[in-house]
């Protein structure tokens, strides 16, 4: 069954007591209330455009992992006194974000809005879809996983991947402040599923090149990282650290803090394919586009679109200082298209493609109707915020 008949299915079927099943299941699930918007509805493409956005995110992976002169190049990105030893060849966790357009070909294509080598909603994003499989009833031969993975499957590359050969107890989740996160949802599952708790980074404690951290009353070893501390809610809540990124400590890391600068913003500058848009860091732009309302001003290091300025100023541009301008792009806007069917009207979708070691491994969607599409810009509407792609597998 095609997306667009699944589509209409789905909306002449919608109740909003259905909708209240799937919020009520999706937070017993999780154990908590899920602390950001949920779109009313998943979405559903058909298989082909799946497989092409998920392999089109992977060649991107691809020519910045695989170019030895890039990984020189993105030395730069590097803060030094966020350079963190042991670095692998490759990193566990990449996020490709693209816009939805449709062509002049009629046809749906993907366009790159953000590329990040850090991980995202691994424990959450299978439930949520799930959820949304048993609250609405809808047919159990729809999939969600990519790569011909089935659930149990998914749980072993998951466990793989974050825990390793470790005890999960030795293995804990890093974030600054997890019980006051919007992504708690995912620190809890990440825990049912996997046994690794959330642990704030200011109750670390190091001891010669060892960490620990209290569990059950007991100081415990720490012998691998989840990483999920984002270096610039660091910086910006002044977050003291009990270690220094650069020392060497005995641990290893699931997801390598050093390709949270490596695969990001800084990179995009750099890929060459055709579902990037133009990007230009800001301090190598000799004249500014006369129409800016058809570009996107971002800061390098920022997460859920802080600092991001659609259709910027001049005056916006000016107010950067030189010394400033390098850790700033200018990118080509992506106009989405709305494709979505909804009872509030055609809705634009965004698709996170979620990689492990290079394997696509499930989607994250944001549906809005605002300029942006994070669950931040799109408040006090309804059919918009975080989705789930449905589809039937096709030979």
């Amino acid at each position: 069954m095609k997306g667009d008949e699944l589509r209409r299915l789905f909306n002449a079927h919608f109740t909003p007591e259905r909708y209240a099943r799937f919020q009520s299941l999706i937070d017993g699930r999780s154990g908590t209330h899920v602390g950001f918007r949920l779109c009313e509805t998943p979405c559903f493409f058909d298989w082909d455009f799946m497989q092409r956005i998920s392999n089109e995110g992977r060649a991107l992976i691809e020519q910045l992992v695989d170019d030895p002169e890039y990984r020189k190049i993105s030395d730069a990105s590097l803060p030094e006194k966020y350079r963190v030893p042991g670095e692998p060849h490759d990193p566990t966790f990449v996020q490709v974000d693209f816009g939805v357009v449709r062509g002049d070909d009629g046809l749906l294509h993907p366009k790159l809005v953000e590329i990040q080598g850090f991980p995202s909603l691994y424990a959450f994003q299978p439930v949520l879809a799930q959820s949304y499989l048993d609250a609405y009833e809808l047919p159990g031969d729809l999939h969600y996983l990519l790569d011909g993975l089935d659930n149990p499957e998914y749980l072993t590359l998951l466990r793989q991947s974050i825990v390793g050969d470790h005890d999960p107890e030795n293995v804990v989740l890093l974030e600054v402040d997890p019980e006051h996160q919007k992504t708690r949802c995912d620190f809890l599952l990440t825990e049912r599923m996997l046994g690794v708790r959330a642990v704030c980074v200011t109750r670390i404690t190091k001891r010669g090149a060892k960490l620990y951290y209290q569990r059950d009353g007991r100081d415990v070893e720490i012998r691998r990282i989840y990483n999920r501390a984002i270096v610039d809610e660091i910086e910006r809540r002044q977050v003291p650290m009990p270690f220094d990124w650069r020392d060497d400590l005995d641990v290893e890391w699931a997801g390598h803090p050093n390709f949270y600068f490596r695969v990001s913003k800084f990179s995009i500058p750099y890929l060459r394919h055709p579902s990037v848009p133009q990007t230009l860091f800001l301090d190598q732009v000799r004249e500014v586009p006369e129409d800016l309302s058809k570009w996107v001003l971002k800061p390098l290091y920022s997460f859920a679109g802080l600092g991001v300025v659609i259709g910027p100023s001049r005056a916006d541009i000016d107010a950067i200082s030189a010394a400033q301008r390098a850790n700033f792009i200018l990118q080509e806007r992506v106009e989405f298209t709305p494709v979505v069917e909804t009872p509030h009207g055609l809705t634009k979708a965004e698709i996170r493609v979620m990689y492990i070691n290079r394997r696509p491994v499930t989607h994250i969607i944001r549906m809005g109707r605002g300029k942006m599409m994070g669950v931040d810009h799109n408040k006090n509407m309804e059919w918009v915020g975080a989705s789930a792609a449905l589809y039937h597998e096709e030979s």
